[in-house]
């Protein structure tokens, strides 16, 4: 009896892989697609700091605040304060970099400074939504997610958007979620905020039998569940099962090599920051990036935090830019060494900044109305400020840059108009940028 139920269970599994076989040929969800118009990025590299970065510390130079320092500021009962860091100008185009960024400064031809940001809000959750998603309001694909589903995926054997170690506060996994779109163009999370990179795996990357085995076991399930959605078609929880059974069959190829850092040299370990107790955590992070797109991954996001420092400024705040500094630094030059960084779009920034006065003695509040972002490689213009904010740095007033001006432009730079990028949705045609962007073409290499 035993026997006849394997023969069948065998039977019935080989079938439904034929068939299965048959319908990928015809579709596959995450091929490559062509772009609008010539791509100058293929991939993307976001480094996401959590918290609202203080940009009159770090790449917005102010001198007015240097003299102002201690003076009575705009807010009532604030005083101006000056910035923690010590500015210089560095490389071809001079930009005024902050010494806490000692190693990133050594690239600053290679940076796109964008010094007149500004969003809604000053509230953490609703800014930090509205960076990743374009709004803080809704529910809407991630940034991630449109890029995924703009370009498919180079390597059907990875996830096409990873994000490491994300908060699970600030909107969740909405910041990597794929909304209304297809579910397998969401993000693949791996690692948990404030947990060591090193710490973080994909789970049951290892199987638990021999591949041919396994096939056969999936594909019996996956003829299941694809009668399901025969029967219930407009269920994206169905079809969003199914897809990700296939790309966790798939990854279990490749993944675990790709996370293998032990297969770098000591060199490159050590460009990184990996072995010093300041860097080691962000360093493995960027290492791992590298080795993600590298591999064929779309769409990387490294979350690092916590950079919401409203007291204790002078401390946590160099203490945060040292974790980053040498990495960052690191990322770019292996990028540049590999001949990856001319078509790597590396993004750096938060949800908003600071007050340039102080909250209390040694502090900074949230700011929404003025900060800085940084882009490099991708085809953006290297040793370039775009926009400032005014002599103090507490609002942008020349070439504002919008969220949904920012989206528009990294879109451009992967090849995608902003405006044709749509999905049909509860009636309508959306996009990430809503009826909303515009594509800063003066900061195009």
């Amino acid at each position: 009896m035993l026997q006849q139920l394997s023969c069948g269970f065998g039977a019935l599994a080989f079938t439904a892989l034929t068939a299965h076989k048959a319908a990928a040929a015809e579709t596959n969800p995450l091929a490559p697609k062509p772009t609008h118009f010539a791509a100058r990025a293929k991939r993307v590299i976001f480094l996401c700091m959590r918290g609202g970065p203080s940009h009159v510390d770090t790449f917005d130079y102010k001198p007015r605040l240097v003299a102002d320092d201690g003076k009575p500021g705009r807010r009532p009962g604030s005083v101006w304060l000056a910035p923690k860091g010590k500015f210089a100008q560095h490389g071809k185009g001079g930009l005024w970099i902050s010494d806490l960024f000692p190693n990133v400064a050594k690239h600053a031809d290679a940076l796109c400074l964008l010094r007149s940001m500004h969003t809604e809000v000053p509230a953490h959750p609703q800014a930090f939504l509205r960076l990743h998603t374009g709004t803080a309001q809704f529910v809407r694909p991630s940034l991630g997610a449109w890029t995924l589903y703009g370009l498919g995926t180079a390597n059907e054997n990875l996830p096409g958007f990873v994000t490491l170690t994300p908060p699970s506060g600030f909107g969740g996994a909405q910041n990597y979620g794929s909304a209304f779109l297809p579910a397998i163009h969401q993000g693949t999370r791996v690692g948990a905020d404030n947990r060591p990179v090193a710490q973080a795996e994909v789970k049951n990357l290892k199987a638990p039998s021999a591949a041919e085995a396994q096939r056969l076991e999936l594909e019996l399930i996956q003829s299941f569940n694809r009668e399901a959605l025969r029967l219930d078609p407009r269920n994206a929880q169905i079809e969003g099962v199914i897809q990700s059974y296939e790309l966790a069959f798939r990854m279990q190829s490749q993944m675990p090599a790709v996370m293998d850092l032990t297969k770098e040299t000591a060199a490159t370990q050590q460009l990184y920051g990996i072995g010093d107790r300041a860097t080691e955590d962000f360093g493995r992070k960027c290492l791992l990036a590298r080795r993600m797109v590298e591999a064929g991954v779309r769409f990387v996001e490294i979350c690092h935090g916590n950079w919401d420092h409203h007291f204790n400024l002078s401390t946590t705040l160099r203490n945060s830019c040292t974790s980053v500094d040498k990495p960052i630094a690191g990322l770019l030059a292996d990028l540049a060494a590999r001949g990856m960084l001319k078509d790597t779009l590396v993004i750096w920034g938060g949800e908003f900044g600071r007050t340039p006065y102080a909250q209390g003695s040694d502090g900074r509040d949230h700011n929404h109305k003025g900060f800085t972002l940084w882009m490099a490689g991708g085809g953006v213009k290297g040793g370039h400020s775009h926009g400032a904010t005014d002599e103090f740095g507490h609002e942008a007033v020349q070439d504002k840059v919008s969220i949904h001006d920012l989206h528009a432009t990294i879109l451009h730079l992967l090849g995608l108009d902003h405006e044709r990028l749509t999905f049909p949705h509860a009636g309508r045609d959306f996009r990430l940028t809503d009826v909303h962007g515009e594509v800063l073409k003066t900061i195009l290499a």
